[in-house]
């Protein structure tokens, strides 16, 4: 079985930075997608940023210029470099890691809170 752990969360004051790591453990030798995504309370989970196995990426237009990620294939790990920290991001983030079988699978983190005060 496969379990994305993340870190790297915490509290950080507007205009900082954070960078979330995280390592999809398990018996997949590559996975086709790795990304974040992020909930804050009273909305729903959003896609942040996205990329593939070839390095295509995709960013939610909130956080375009301001978060970067980057994955290591062979060790299945996904980064997310977030800078110029707003309050509104403010949120909990979770990992992605996702294969095409039959359909496409899914494995989720257990997610990591980043606070934003202003």
């Amino acid at each position: 079985q496969v379990q994305p752990v993340e870190s790297g969360g915490g509290l950080v004051q507007a205009g900082g930075f954070l960078r979330l790591s995280c390592a999809a453990s398990g018996n997949i030798f590559r996975f086709a997608g790795m990304g974040w995504y992020r909930q804050a309370p009273g909305n729903q989970r959003e896609l942040v940023a996205s990329i593939t196995d070839g390095g295509s990426t995709n960013y939610a237009d909130s956080v375009k210029g301001r978060f970067i990620i980057s994955r290591d294939n062979a060790k299945n790990t996904v980064y997310l470099q977030m800078n110029s920290l707003k309050p509104e991001d403010t949120a909990v983030y979770y990992c992605n890691a996702h294969y095409f079988g039959r359909g496409r699978v899914d494995f989720w983190g257990q997610g990591t809170q980043v606070t934003v005060s202003s």
